[in-house]
């Protein structure tokens, strides 16, 4: 068991935790959701997902969008899945980010869908 993300007590007053699944797609949504120069003692950790939010929604965005993506969990979190799919739209002026990857220490396929807020045209 480990430390869930976003921090939280549980129903017995203490720090609510996670199984194994779980907690890699929580690592998987911070590590989307943190910009790279946000962290104090790993300035380079994140994906730069956020800094597209604000680009106009066309093809080339998410593009870029989902080889940032992949590029990130393949750096950061290799050691914990193997990134099957990415796939990047840009819906009611967000990023709609959906990941399949298979946990390896559980070897369990799972997919996950994140989205980053913004104000893209």
């Amino acid at each position: 068991m480990t430390i869930d993300y976003p921090y939280a007590i549980d129903g017995r007053g203490r720090t609510a935790t996670t199984d194994a699944g779980d907690h890699v797609r929580d690592l998987i949504e911070q590590l989307l959701l943190t910009s790279p120069g946000e962290r104090v003692m790993r300035p380079d950790f994140g994906s730069g997902l956020l800094h597209l939010v604000f680009e106009p929604g066309d093809m080339e965005v998410a593009a870029t969008a989902q080889y940032i993506v992949q590029s990130a969990l393949e750096q950061y979190l290799s050691g914990l899945l193997t990134v099957e799919q990415v796939s990047v739209e840009s819906i009611d002026s967000a990023l709609v980010v959906t990941v399949s990857y298979l946990v390896l220490s559980t070897q369990q396929r799972e997919v996950a869908t994140f989205r980053a807020p913004g104000g893209g045209a």
